[in-house]
C-alpha cells in the first residue's frame, strides 16, 4: 500500500510557533490565560492565518477560533487549545494549534491533496481559568449553561463579564455538526518524562486517564501543646500524617502499572507551633486509565479513613472533592493511521502510551472518534516557563500527523491502492 505524502514546511512551522508565542510572551514562556488581552489578540491573529490558508474562519461566542474547509466530504477536525496556564509554557496547546495551521497551509499548496476536507480549531480555556475545556464542551453541546452563568476565576472575575470584555457576549456559540466529521486529532507535548526516558520520539495515546479527587477531614480537639498529655490528645495533625502514610502503603500494594496518586494540599488549624491542631484537611487525588483501578483506590481510601478514625481519637471523614473524570478511550481505527505514519517517519522510535493529563480530546472523544499524538518534553517539564521540546521533534510530530491526515482522508475516497 503506497502512502500519501504531504510535505510540511518545517521552517514555516517553527516560525508559526514563535509567532504565536509572541502573544503574552514572558521570559521563555507565555502568560496567555483564556480571554486575557494577549489571548484575544492571539485568536484574532489565528483567525487571519486560518483565512489565509484558504479556510472559512470565525471566532465563536466562547472564543473558539474555527477554520472550515470549503471542500465537500466528511472532514477531519484537527487542533488543540491556544490559551495558557497563568505562567505557562510556550508549546502547551499552542503546538497542536500550529500543527493544524501548518497542515492546512500545506494542503492548500498541494495539487494532489488540496481538495481533502480538513477543519482546524484553536479551542478556548482548556486550562480551566473558568471552566476546564470550555471551548470543546461548548462545541460538542455538553457545556452546562447554568455552570457557565455562575463560573468565576480564582480572582472572582465572572465568565460572563470576561466574555463581554472580549466582545463575545453577542456572538453565537458554534455547535459542531456530528455528521460532518470522521474524527478529531490533537497533537500535544507529552508534559511528562515517558518518551524521553524511553528514548522515543512519538507517543500514540491509547487512552486519557480518569481522575478522582477526595478531601480527608480530621476533627479533633485544639489544645495546649505543653500541658496536654500524649495519651489524652485528640490531635488532628497526627491523624492526617497517619492517613497519608497509610495511603502510600496500601496504594503501593494495590497499584497498577501506571497508577499515580498525590496528596498535594494540606491544612492544619490553627497552624501554630504551640497548639495541638483541632482540625486538619488533606487533599488526595489519583489517576489511572482503568475505571476498576480507580474504584479499587476509592474503596481503599474509605477503608483507610475508617481505620485511622478507629485507631485515633479523631473523627475522619472522606468527601468527594471534585466530579470524577472517567478514563477516555482513543479511537483505534483513527490512531492506526498515526501508527503507520510514525513507523514510516520514525521507525521503531514510537510507543503507545496513556495520557496522564486531561486534554480537549477527552471531551471530543464522547462526541466523535478521537486520537492524540505526543512528542517529548525536555526533562518532562511543563506548566512552567522552562517547558520546551527539540526542534527536530516538533517538526517530526507535525510530519507524522500530516501523513496520517492525508492517508486517512485519501484512503476513504479510494485514492490510495490498498
Amino acid at each position: 500500500r503506497r502512502s500519501g505524502m504531504l510535505r510540511i514546511n518545517a521552517e514555516r512551522l517553527i516560525r508559526g510557533l514563535l509567532d504565536l508565542r509572541a502573544f503574552g510572551s514572558q521570559s521563555s514562556g507565555v502568560v496567555r490565560p483564556a480571554f486575557s488581552q494577549a489571548d484575544m489578540q492571539a485568536r484574532y491573529w489565528l483567525r487571519e492565518q486560518f483565512e489565509q490558508a484558504g479556510l472559512i474562519s470565525r471566532i465563536d461566542g466562547v472564543g473558539n477560533v474555527l477554520g472550515f474547509s470549503p471542500h465537500p466530504g466528511k472532514a477531519l477536525l484537527i487542533g488543540s487549545h491556544a490559551d495558557s496556564q497563568p505562567t505557562g509554557g510556550w508549546l502547551d496547546g499552542a503546538m497542536g494549534v500550529i500543527y493544524a495551521l501548518e497542515i492546512a497551509r500545506s494542503l492548500a499548496e498541494s495539487d494532489s491533496y488540496r481538495h481533502l476536507p480538513v477543519d482546524i480549531v484553536a479551542l478556548q480555556d482548556e486550562e480551566s481559568r473558568f471552566v476546564g475545556c470550555l471551548g470543546a464542551k461548548s462545541l460538542t453541546g455538553v457545556l452546562d449553561d447554568h455552570i457557565a452563568q455562575l463560573a468565576t476565576d480564582k480572582d472572582g472575575i465572572r465568565l460572563v463579564d470576561a466574555l463581554e470584555d472580549a466582545g463575545l457576549s453577542e456572538v453565537p456559540r458554534e455547535r459542531l455538526d456530528h455528521k460532518r466529521y470522521i474524527g478529531f486529532l490533537e497533537a500535544h507535548i507529552e508534559q511528562g518524562p515517558t518518551l524521553e526516558v524511553n528514548s522515543k520520539r512519538i507517543g500514540i495515546v491509547t487512552e486519557i486517564v480518569g481522575v478522582r479527587g477526595f478531601r480527608a477531614v480530621f476533627r479533633g480537639q485544639q489544645n495546649h501543646a505543653g500541658t496536654t498529655m500524649m495519651a489524652l490528645r485528640r490531635d488532628a495533625s497526627t491523624a492526617l500524617y497517619a492517613f497519608a502514610n497509610r495511603i502510600n502503603q496500601v496504594f503501593a500494594a494495590h497499584t497498577a502499572e501506571r497508577s499515580v496518586w498525590t496528596m498535594g494540599r494540606a491544612k492544619l488549624v490553627p497552624n501554630a507551633t504551640s497548639i495541638i491542631p483541632g482540625y486538619a484537611e488533606l487533599d488526595l487525588q489519583f489517576r489511572d486509565a482503568s475505571e476498576s483501578q480507580l474504584e479499587r483506590f476509592t474503596a481503599l481510601a474509605y477503608e483507610t479513613a475508617e481505620e485511622i478514625a478507629k485507631s485515633s481519637l479523631v473523627g475522619v471523614e472522606l468527601i468527594e472533592a471534585r466530579s470524577p473524570v472517567a478514563p477516555s478511550k482513543m479511537s483505534e481505527s483513527l490512531y492506526a493511521y498515526l501508527e503507520r505514519s510514525a513507523q514510516q517517519h520514525a521507525p521503531n522510535a514510537w510507543i503507545h502510551m496513556p495520557s496522564g493529563a486531561f486534554h480537549d480530546a477527552g471531551v471530543m472523544a464522547d462526541f466523535m472518534p478521537s486520537a492524540m499524538l505526543f512528542i517529548p518534553s525536555i526533562g518532562g517539564i511543563s506548566h512552567d516557563f522552562a517547558e520546551d521540546s527539540h526542534r527536530d521533534d516538533l517538526i517530526l510530530g507535525c510530519q507524522v500527523m500530516a501523513t496520517a491526515v492525508v492517508d486517512l482522508l485519501a484512503s476513504r475516497e479510494g485514492m490510495l491502492e490498498s
